[in-house]
């Protein structure tokens, strides 16, 4: 975790040492290899949660990033530890829940689950990532209306992971034109998780700056 950060480091000097380094801190579900991050629930209260995040935080922490991307959050629960953490650690974060619709995968309201940051100065930025595209909207308006704070969208393809099958099914393709909406409704930064390549990075980016806001 320490080298990745390192390796980004150089990477942004040798790119002209422009934008941030961020540190991914994934959901616990995801170290079941099941697909538990797109359920959430996983019978841990918010203390053992937060024990369990504690040494990969202070890992990350130590390698001094510029930000921690706390993503791919499917339940309240594991919000709530990893803003205790954030609270304690001082270091600045965004925080992105994955979503089903109008809920976190874990079923918890948006408003609910966005309200977890309200309050948290460490928490610099807020949205949703490996969402369906068709989720994001609503989702941006929520979370600024709740927090006040900045927003950040990266959803995936529109697929949908099969953790028993190991693959993701459905069918593929995120239609790049939506990311102006999203930012006409207030995300300020806009990108993609699994399954969105360079290509449609710079597509969206193309589709944003043709638009006038």
């Amino acid at each position: 975790m320490t080298r990745s950060v390192e390796l980004a480091r150089t990477a942004r000097e040798r790119a002209g040492g422009r934008g941030w380094v961020a540190a991914s801190v994934g959901p616990y579900g995801a170290t079941l290899a099941n697909g538990e991050e797109y359920r959430g629930r996983y019978g841990l209260s918010v203390a053992q949660l937060a024990d369990w995040h504690r040494p990969r935080l202070e890992v990350l922490v130590a390698a001094r990033p510029d930000v921690l991307a706390v993503e791919t959050v499917p339940d309240v629960d594991e919000a709530e530890a990893l803003a205790g953490l954030l609270r304690e650690f001082g270091t600045p974060a965004w925080l992105s829940y994955t979503i089903a619709g109008e809920r976190t995968r874990a079923g918890q309201s948006l408003e609910d689950a966005f309200a977890v940051a309200a309050d948290i100065a460490e928490i610099v930025a807020v949205g949703v990532n490996c969402c369906a595209p068709a989720d994001v909207l609503g989702a941006v308006e929520v979370a600024r209306a709740v927090t006040g704070k900045p927003v950040i969208v990266y959803p995936n393809s529109g697929e949908e992971w099969d953790g028993a099958r190991r693959t993701w099914i459905g069918r593929p393709g995120l239609n790049t034109e939506l990311a102006p909406h999203w930012v006409d409704r207030g995300a300020r930064i806009v990108g993609g998780c699994c399954r969105v390549g360079p290509a449609e990075i710079a597509a969206m980016k193309a589709a944003i700056q043709a638009q006038a806001f």
